[in-house]
């Protein structure tokens, strides 16, 4: 399956943006597999972010993880003030501990302007952003998180996988 639609400068991305390597993250913040994913791709973008553009789109699987959708409409409200990397992060690295309350206070510690967090939550455009990633993860053959595209191709492994296929990319 390929990628639909293709990355663009509307995904949240990271590392080299203009690299031959394009990884696509579809992920739901509450998911055990994701989190195990997190500190895999972040030994990846630490080793060869220099050479890899990493997109993360949301994939929050609702119905069995409440607060997925609540969490990417964190990260969506954060990166309205140019933190979504840094709300992203902190979900992952706090998601044993997931609820609306962690929430807020991740987003203090961020530093974000909380009035200004609050009332970006309620926007539409913010849900219509992760409706329209969940929309293309369906569209491209998404069914379950992490998933992951290699220069719009789904890539049939886990985050472990990646170092593999870099390690053979970049020799």
């Amino acid at each position: 399956m390929s990628l639909r639609p293709a990355v663009s400068n509307t995904d949240h991305a990271q590392g080299y943006l203009e690299a031959d390597l394009v990884i696509v993250e579809y992920g739901d913040y509450q998911c055990p597999y994701c989190g195990d994913a997190y500190p895999l791709l972040k030994e990846l973008m630490s080793q060869f972010g220099s050479q890899i553009k990493f997109v993360f789109r949301n994939f929050p699987l609702s119905e069995i993880h409440q607060y997925a959708r609540p969490a990417a409409l964190a990260a969506e409200a954060a990166a309205l003030q140019g933190k979504f990397w840094e709300m992203h992060d902190a979900i992952y690295e706090n998601q044993a501990y997931l609820n609306e309350n962690l929430l807020l206070e991740l987003a203090e510690k961020i530093s974000l302007n909380i009035q200004e967090f609050k009332t970006d939550l309620e926007k539409s455009a913010l849900a219509d952003r992760i409706d329209a990633d969940f929309e293309s993860g369906i569209v491209s053959g998404v069914n379950g998180t992490p998933s992951f595209f290699v220069n719009g191709t789904k890539f049939n492994g886990g985050a472990a996988d990646l170092f593999q296929l870099i390690n053979e990319n970049s020799n």
